[in-house]
């Protein structure tokens, strides 16, 4: 039994190595093609471990790469790069896991964000919809009550029209289609 448990944490540990250079890779690819700053080359996900082999643990952290610097994101970063980089994590971790799915949903991504922030979330997502438009599969369902968030996407010409929920007299829902051009 002592040694399928070490053939078994063998396996696990390949595993995990595997799945972080592939969420890496992709995070890499990601970074280059949506930031538009010259301060950072890449971000990636560091694994550090803690414990013992029976009571393994990890601490997660995301750090940033220039050159051969490399430097944690927690406190050096604008909000406008922690905003991408979430966005960018979410995405390469469902790519590696989810067979590269295109779905990024959101769903009340303005909550208690400023001004600044919500306008670097328009920003970041304006960027990333380029990069991936192309992608067959990619859609982005954002469900907010933040007009001004989504004036702020229409001005990265990023998609045409989006649906507006709203209530009539008797409180049916009403479903209405509305040009971003024209709405804002």
């Amino acid at each position: 039994i002592d040694r399928y448990s070490r053939a078994l944490d063998q396996a696990i540990m390949r595993y995990h190595a595997a799945k972080m250079d592939d969420i890496n890779r992709v995070l890499r690819d990601l970074w280059t093609a949506v930031y538009q700053g010259a301060d950072i080359d890449a971000v990636e996900i560091r694994a550090d471990q803690e414990g013992t082999p029976a009571n393994r643990s990890y601490n997660y952290r995301v750090v940033m790469l220039k050159g051969a610097c490399e430097l944690d994101m927690r406190g050096r970063s604008s909000a406008r790069q922690r905003v991408l980089t979430s966005l960018l994590v979410r995405l390469a971790l469902a790519d590696s896991f989810a067979l590269h799915c295109g779905i990024l949903a959101l769903d009340e991504p303005t909550t208690n964000l400023d001004r600044d922030n919500i306008r670097a979330l328009a920003d970041a997502l304006g960027d990333l919809i380029r990069v991936r438009r192309a992608q067959s599969n990619f859609q982005l369902v954002i469900i907010t009550h933040d007009e001004e968030f989504v004036e702020c996407l229409a001005r990265h010409e990023c998609a045409e029209h989006y649906w507006r929920v709203s209530k009539d007299a008797r409180q049916h829902s009403i479903i209405e289609r509305q040009s971003l051009a024209s709405s804002f």
